[in-house]
């Protein structure tokens, strides 16, 4: 009896502990390390949803009693489970439970498939160092579009104060052309009435009041510079050589300001000018001649000179008002983007060529070379934490569906500058990655971090 006893002693503990052993199976199985506590053996399971309480030996029995599955973690019993894959070597992750024995191995280490035909093999250590050379070469992409983006912040630091002092320099240079401009809208203004008083005097056949006019007002014409060195002649010369010389210079001078404009000179202008006559009698009629020519002239001159300095007045202030609007824009923090400003990237895809020029536009261009806009600058639209992440470009072409194209860019890290891929996702909405080391992020990236449920 004492054989049999000890017998039935050592069968007992043998059973025990296989029921040990298939209770911890069934009671570990598809659960994450964090969510064991849980599940340790006890008279009773609580549903994590704390909805009901069941006896423990209901847990992974493969009847779901639980409503929200928690019940069989291991098992396929529940619509809602969800099996946990541990994964040992690569990352660890959830699978909905009715792919637990389904003859699939979706998990790595074919936690899954425990009790089904499937041969599954555990690929999780070639996976794990798949991806762990994948995250090195990221990281050192990372470390040196960090680098670069150092640089282009010092650049953009640079060329934002550069642009700065050229925006001073064009607003002195505006400041004098107006001070210019006011002089030489006076002048005009004093041309313009010299010439009506000749005309005036010519009209009424008053001819000898020509001369006088123009010897009143003389020292107005005295900024045309070469007519002081004919003043050297006249200390060898009696006046009205004097004064012919200085009619026929100005003149002449006049002539080739206003040869350089629209303005045709008639024929009796230049027999005028440079006609043959003799003997003082013809030489004083010659002075009043050009006279009465030299204030219409002068008014001519005039008003070349101040059409140039409108010109170039509003030149000046049309790249005024152009830098100001550039240094509007939203540079980033340390002015890391402004080097993209004037810039542009192409990509093609399929026979469609994408151009996308920062703070500017972005368009469309087919092989038979129709262009269509793909939308405008618009603003940053990336979240708060990053907003610099991405662009959106609004109001391009109408799209026959009706609205206004769009397109939204998201900038990612890289160590080069350029277009990486562009969708349309629906109709006349398009996306584009744009890789550029000044997106990159000074961010830890942790592995094997996963939330639970």
């Amino acid at each position: 009896c004492s054989f049999l006893s000890s017998e039935m002693r050592f069968h007992i503990i043998t059973a025990a502990f296989l029921w040990a052993a298939f209770v911890e199976s069934r009671k570990i199985r598809g659960i994450s390390s964090s969510y064991k506590r849980f599940y340790r053996e006890r008279k009773s399971f609580l549903c994590i949803d704390g909805s009901k309480i069941i006896p423990f030996e209901q847990v992974n029995d493969d009847y779901c009693d639980c409503a929200d599955g928690s019940d069989e973690p291991g098992t396929s019993a529940c619509p809602r489970g969800r099996f946990y894959c541990t994964n040992l070597g690569f990352r660890p992750h959830y699978i909905p439970s009715s792919r637990v024995n389904d003859g699939i191995c979706d998990c790595c280490d074919a936690s899954d498939e425990y009790n089904s035909h499937a041969r599954c093999q555990n690929t999780c250590w070639n996976l794990g160092q798949k991806e762990r050379a994948y995250v090195e070469g990221q990281m050192k992409t990372l470390d040196e579009g960090l680098r670069l983006k150092q640089q282009l912040i010092e650049e953009g630091v640079l060329l934002w104060r550069e642009k700065q002092a050229q925006l001073r320099e064009l607003q002195r240079a505006a400041e004098d052309l107006q001070i210019k401009l006011e002089e030489h809208r006076k002048r005009k203004h004093e041309a313009d009435r010299l010439k009506e008083q000749t005309l005036k005097a010519l009209k009424a056949g008053d001819r000898g009041k020509a001369p006088s006019i123009f010897r009143t007002h003389f020292k107005t014409f005295a900024h045309f510079a070469e007519l002081f060195q004919f003043t050297q002649l006249g200390r060898q010369a009696n006046k009205l050589t004097i004064l012919h010389l200085t009619h026929l210079k100005i003149a002449r001078l006049c002539l080739c300001a206003a040869s350089r404009s629209p303005l045709k000179i008639p024929p009796y202008i230049w027999r005028a000018l440079f006609g043959n006559t003799r003997g003082a009698q013809s030489q004083q009629r010659r002075i009043v001649n050009l006279s009465d020519l030299l204030f219409c002239l002068a008014a001519e001159w005039e008003a070349a000179d101040l059409k140039k300095v409108e010109e170039a007045y509003e030149t000046v202030n049309m790249e005024i008002s152009d830098l100001q609007k550039k240094l509007e824009i939203d540079y980033g923090t340390d002015w890391e983007y402004l080097f993209l400003n004037g810039q542009c990237y192409k990509l093609k895809v399929y026979e469609y060529m994408y151009t996308l020029c920062p703070f500017n536009t972005v368009s469309q261009k087919s092989t038979a070379g129709t262009e269509v806009s793909l939308g405008l600058w618009g603003m940053w639209a990336g979240p708060a934490k990053n907003r610099y992440s991405q662009m959106v470009y609004e109001n391009g072409e109408p799209c026959w569906q009706g609205g206004s194209r769009t397109t939204s860019v998201t900038l990612t890290c890289g160590t080069e500058t350029g277009l990486r891929s562009v969708k349309e996702p629906s109709k006349c909405q398009y996306i584009m990655d744009f890789e550029t080391p000044v997106a990159c992020q000074p961010v830890l990236k942790q592995r094997g971090v996963h939330s639970e449920l």
